[in-house]
């Protein structure tokens, strides 16, 4: 099984701010593969089913972003999981708006939710997906700017990367994270050039 955990904060007030971006891509992902993800478990709202043939959960963690390790380390100790069958999707602020960025391993970024993660899982060895949510601006305060809400002009970027993120989690299960990694980051490399 593998376990695709998108990182957000519950409640409705959330919704749509650029710290969300992790619940978006869980939610495409719920409707391309059609997987609901309606069932309250181990702290976290999930959805199982298959995706080329493998067992997955998609996951929603309800702890808020700042605990979502908690949440995360739950589901790998009843499930008896290794943290290389987990694909932990997130916020970057670090990366322009929709862009994409794959990792295996490394530190949280300053991201308290992956800063959680690895706290909890005790290593920083773990598949990733990182999406763009805009450079934060110099007068901004990062908690003030990541609980912000997109603007128009951003969105059509925003539903971009969220698709494109899908795409590299459904590459990353059929191909591992190393091959993907080397495809996706080289686009992505390419295409700042361009």
């Amino acid at each position: 099984m593998r376990l695709i955990i998108g990182l957000g904060n519950p409640e409705k007030d959330y919704r749509g701010t650029r710290h969300n971006t992790g619940f978006e891509v869980i939610n495409k992902l719920s409707f391309d593969a059609h997987i609901p993800v309606k069932k309250l478990k181990h702290r976290s709202l999930t959805g199982e089913g298959f995706i080329y043939g493998e067992r997955v959960m998609l996951i929603k963690p309800q702890t808020y972003m700042n605990a979502s390790g908690e949440a995360a380390r739950d589901l790998i100790s009843f499930y008896k999981l290794s943290t290389a069958d987990i694909i932990v999707i997130y916020d970057d602020a670090g990366l322009p708006v929709g862009s994409v960025k794959l990792r295996n391993q490394g530190g949280a970024g300053g991201h308290n939710g992956v800063k959680n993660i690895i706290y909890h899982l005790e290593t920083d060895v773990f598949p990733r997906v990182r999406v763009g949510i805009g450079l934060k601006p110099p007068d901004w305060v990062l908690t003030d700017y990541v609980l912000s809400k997109f603007t128009h002009e951003e969105e059509n970027a925003l539903k971009e990367g969220i698709t494109y993120a899908c795409d590299t989690v459904f590459y990353i299960l059929h191909n591992g994270i190393d091959k993907s990694m080397n495809k996706f980051n080289t686009k992505l490399n390419k295409d700042d050039q361009d």
